[in-house]
């Protein structure tokens, strides 16, 4: 039998940004990400969200290249006012909110490096 990998039910995502300190503003205030800590010398932090045990690390990289990768979705209850919300903070969305019946409600949005992020809201009656 094989063994395990040992997961600690822990996830931290990181991304590449251009300025780490704009990029922390912007998760606090648009987000509501709390910054855990800040390594300057390494241009790195973690955040917090408001998803138990997933942080997002930041990379403050010479170089930014949006090559995109996985996206962070996160369920909200209400995706129209979530969206509202968000715009009124002047974030950018990538069109309307997409429904596919009965399924699920989904929304994508951008940091200010162009990261895709979306917001889903399921529709589901379990």
């Amino acid at each position: 039998m094989k063994e395990k990998l040992g997961f600690t039910g822990e996830l931290t995502c990181a991304m590449s940004v251009s300025n780490l300190e704009k990029s922390i503003k912007w998760f606090q205030e648009n987000l509501d990400f709390k910054l855990i800590y800040k390594m300057e010398e390494m241009g790195w932090c973690e955040m917090e969200t408001p998803v138990q045990e997933v942080r997002l690390g930041l990379s403050q990289v010479e170089k930014f290249e949006n090559k995109g990768g996985v996206t962070m979705t996160f369920g909200v209850t209400d995706i129209e006012k979530a969206k509202k919300q968000l715009e009124e903070k002047g974030v950018k969305f990538d069109g309307d909110i997409y429904v596919i019946d009965e399924f699920v409600k989904l929304v994508t949005f951008f940091d200010p490096d162009g990261n895709s992020f979306m917001l889903f809201q399921g529709l589901s009656e379990d």
